[in-house]
Order: C-alpha cells, then structure tokens, then sequence
C-alpha cells in the first residue's frame, strides 16, 4: 500500500482552527515517516482540489477535519467535499478518518458497507469540542481543548506508525476514558465531563479492523 495521505484544513472558525492548528504536528509526522502529504489547507479544502488529488495521486489515507453531518463532509467555509450519493465512491479502497459530525453515521457506514471504503472512522454523532476562549490564539497551550483533541490525534499518529485501524481505534478509545477520569479527578466542571462521554461513546471505526499502511 502507498504511503500517501490526504488532509483537509479548513480555518472558518474556532473548531476548524484548533482541528488545523493541531494537525501540524501530524504532518510532519508524517513527513517523517516518509508519507507525501497532500495538504489542503483553507481555500484549497474545497470539493474540486480534493476530488482532483484523490482522482490523480491517489493517496491512500484520507483525513477530513471539518464539518458534516449524516451524508456530507465539508471543508472551507462549509463547502461540500464529500457527498453520499454524488461521489462518495472516492472513499473505495481508502483508509478515512472523518473528523466531522455524524459523517460515520450513514455516509460511513454505506462507504464501508457498500462502496469499497477500507475502513471509515469517525463520529456517528456530534463531535463535540470545548475550548478555553482565552488560548485561541494558542490553541496548543489549551488544555480543556486537550482533552478533546488529543484522542483524535491519537488515532492519526498511530495510523502513521503503522498501527492497524484496529489498534489506533482502541489507543483513541482509551485516551478519551483516561481524559475523562482525568477530567473527573480534576473536578472538571460537569459540561466537560459530559461531552468527553458523548465523545467517547460515539466515536466508531467501521469495515477492516487489520488494515494498515505499511
């Protein structure tokens, strides 16, 4: 399998932005893993840059940060990137980690169960994201951000370690309950530790747990 990898950035708002500015370090991580990295990044994550990358280099993993619901994912400015029943048959044979609300929901499911998806990742409900207001201009210094941010990322990094779909699903897993007991010991306050829950409970991994990129 080529080790190649596809990612959206938009920058729209507060949740795009802490989900761009968090992506860097996997970028270079994958850099360094000897990944080409196709990296679309505010106006470049829009529906025709994407179809035309995925069409012609045919990247093998694709992670979309954004928006979505049931049956779209979207990119800058909430713009269409991927819709079920118009060109969701470019997920076939890919390995997807969606980071947009519900879209693991239906259009994952069906691209996994019916259209050649490898493996879909991603939230059949909200992915819910709080932020402490006064670090948006350092979102990485953000610990409440952390909480949320970090099982996600999680799941990317190990993906580009080599790690099955599987595997990289239960790190993340696991990372959102340690987040949450460490939420709890640190007397959170009660919306934290709801949302890190609601989080926990509907982030899914669809199709090939064994699949990897080597």
């Amino acid at each position: 399998m080529n080790k190649s990898m596809l990612i959206t950035r938009p920058e729209n708002d507060d949740m795009t932005l802490y989900l761009s500015i968090w992506s860097h370090q996997l970028i270079e991580r994958a850099k360094r893993s000897g990944f080409e990295v196709f990296d679309l990044h505010r106006e470049r994550a829009n529906k025709k840059d994407v179809e035309g990358i995925i069409k012609s280099k045919e990247p093998l993993f694709l992670v979309f940060n954004g928006h979505g619901n049931e049956t779209i994912i979207t990119g800058h400015k909430a713009e269409p990137l991927i819709i079920l029943g118009k060109n969701h048959n470019l997920l076939n044979s890919k390995i997807v980690f969606s980071i947009s609300c519900r879209s693991a929901k239906e259009l994952g499911k069906q691209s996994v169960d019916e259209h050649g998806a490898i493996t879909f990742t991603g939230f059949e409900d909200d992915f819910v994201l709080l932020y402490d207001h006064t670090k948006i201009s350092r979102p990485m210094s953000d610990d409440t951000a952390a909480l949320f941010l970090q099982p996600p990322t999680e799941f990317t990094s190990s993906i580009i370690k080599g790690s099955t779909t599987g595997e990289s699903f239960q790190k993340a897993k696991t990372l959102f309950k340690n987040n949450f007991i460490k939420a709890l010991s640190g007397n959170s306050d009660t919306s934290e530790l709801r949302f890190l829950w609601w989080d926990y409970v509907h982030f899914v991994s669809l199709g090939d747990q064994n699949a990897r990129i080597n």
